[in-house]
């Protein structure tokens, strides 16, 4: 999976907590950051292998199965789609409506939440992180919110306290709008 995000929302921390969760589901997982100009603000992405045997691929993956964007305006300066396969699922931070989005027909799933919204509810700042794996774990079923929330007791939070960010996965997942695309099935 890749995450888009932009520099500051959080996009190579939420990788390392979803890696940590899917490990605490008896997964094997290889979590990649990806730095360009390292400032507040400008595009960031993050990558996620995982599966039941080792991984040793470690490089950006460039046909994702999965995409999960932590930000609404991405879309505009960032090919968010290159290279997706087929069947892949998109979970997207927004608060427009799924019917007012533009995303590529072979997807088989897609996700949204009004992760701005929440993330300004919650912790009073535009980080979306924690607020995405909610919806991740909602739109995929691939791991639950509360292996989401062990992973999170080892992270250290500079902003926000666990305590709020364990309420940004619960309500992320609470308030995400899930569209099943053409019948297609996630493998």
């Amino acid at each position: 999976m890749r995450f888009h995000g932009r520099g500051g929302q959080g996009a190579v921390m939420a990788s390392k907590i979803l890696a940590k969760a899917l490990v605490e589901e008896g997964h094997v997982v290889k979590a990649i950051p990806s730095f360009g100009f390292e400032r507040r603000g400008a595009p960031v992405s993050a990558f996620l292998r995982f599966g039941d045997k080792e991984i040793r691929q470690v490089t950006n993956i460039y046909n994702p199965d999965c995409i999960v964007c932590l930000d609404p305006t991405l879309s505009k300066s960032v090919d968010i789609f290159e290279g997706i396969n087929d069947n892949a699922i998109f979970i997207q931070a927004t608060k427009k409506d799924i019917s007012e989005l533009s995303f590529p027909d072979t997807l088989s799933k897609v996700g949204t939440c009004d992760a701005f919204g929440l993330a300004m509810e919650i912790i009073g700042r535009p980080i979306t992180n924690t607020i995405m794996l909610g919806v991740f774990a909602k739109t995929t079923g691939l791991v639950s919110v509360g292996s989401i929330n062990k992973a999170m007791e080892s992270v250290a939070f500079r902003d926000a306290a666990l305590n709020k960010n364990i309420t940004a996965v619960k309500l992320g997942y609470e308030r995400t709008t899930v569209l099943e695309l053409k019948g297609k099935e996630i493998s």
